[in-house]
């Protein structure tokens, strides 16, 4: 039986509770998805999904509930993590954004990788190409307001490339990316996740 969490303090939670759920009963999984929204609910899952939203506004909610020490600790000490871009943000050991450049956001920082906020553009500019993922094969990525790697550690495999930038990385525990896999119905990228990193 696993229990996976998602992280519901802000952003697109339904969307990857719901996509989640799909993934684990495609892979005639026993299992449960959870949203986390306080301590002990990040204590009773066995992985998250940071999902897309404001990189700000989540950051600031993980402070203001004593959260952020203790989802740095779980990861460092193993829990499989699942993050699209807002958590990709999150996640990423240095942050710049493509207007203001350093942002001194509330982070994670666990991820070996720089990423750019909103490298793509705004809202107006969000746009979907077909995107090679490597593990997973051709799939629909749906890019709002996306950041974007542009520099990766020695221990971080890129798994997809979109024009000069990295948008797919996998380290050790975290699996993460720039664009948005919940809003469409194909949930590969989820069974890859609970497949690869759960269990």
């Amino acid at each position: 039986m696993i229990k996976v969490g998602v992280l519901a303090l802000q952003g697109d939670v339904e969307e990857h509770v719901k996509a989640t759920k799909i993934a684990i009963e495609r892979l005639n999984v026993k299992g449960e998805v959870l949203e986390v929204k306080k301590i002990d609910d990040l204590l009773n899952v066995q992985a998250l999904v940071i999902p897309g939203g404001e990189s700000t506004t989540i950051g600031k909610l993980l402070v203001r509930r004593n959260m952020l020490e203790n989802l740095i600790d779980r990861i460092k000490l193993g829990m499989p993590v699942f993050a699209t871009c807002a958590g990709l943000i999150l996640l990423a050991k240095n942050i710049k954004d493509r207007v203001v450049g350093v942002t001194g956001q509330p982070s994670i920082g666990v991820l070996d990788v720089e990423v750019i906020r909103n490298a793509f553009g705004r809202q107006r500019e969000s746009f979907e190409i077909d995107l090679e993922v490597k593990g997973i094969g051709i799939i629909r990525a749906v890019f709002i307001r996306a950041p974007a790697i542009t520099k990766v550690g020695d221990s971080v495999e890129v798994l997809a490339r979109l024009n000069r930038y990295i948008v797919a990385v996998r380290e050790g525990n975290i699996l993460a990316l720039a664009f948005h896999p919940e809003v469409t119905n194909d949930t590969r990228v989820h069974e890859f996740f609970i497949k690869e990193f759960v269990l």
